[in-house]
């Protein structure tokens, strides 16, 4: 197998998080400040070059009633724009709750919550989510 990398997508910022070459573990690995999509899809680039990814899982924050709102098409948007310049195939999966679970991860680990911290966290609860699913 090879290493799956999870993306949280907001405005600001974009949670990464990066799997073991098993597909086991999901762990948070950065986090990108937004600043233009070229620059946002660079970084991502490289990422995945640096660490052997093949294969993207983006988190779509669907409403929760499972409609897609505001922030899904935006992630979405922007989810098009970076598949025209990767060739490692993307999976959208849903996030629904994947930030509050990770500030009450963080709270649980008695480690202050930091924004940026949040959305790797958040992006590793999506990737490990993936990767438990798949391998069942």
């Amino acid at each position: 197998m090879t290493r799956c990398l999870g993306l949280d997508i907001g405005d600001r910022r974009i949670g990464v998080a990066l799997s073991d070459p098993n597909g086991i573990l999901a762990t948070p690995l950065d986090t990108i400040n937004r600043t233009d999509e070229e620059a946002d899809i660079a970084a991502i680039n490289r990422i995945i070059s640096q660490h052997q990814v093949g294969k993207i899982i983006i988190g779509l924050p669907r409403s929760m009633d499972g409609s897609i709102g505001s922030q899904a098409e935006k992630v979405k948007t922007f989810t098009e724009g970076l598949s025209r310049h990767i060739k490692v195939p993307l999976e959208f999966r849903d996030e629904r709750l994947s930030t509050v679970s990770a500030q009450l991860l963080m709270r649980d680990t008695k480690k202050t919550s930091r924004k940026a911290e949040d959305d790797a966290v958040a992006a590793a609860i999506i990737l490990q989510a993936y990767l438990d699913e798949t391998r069942l």
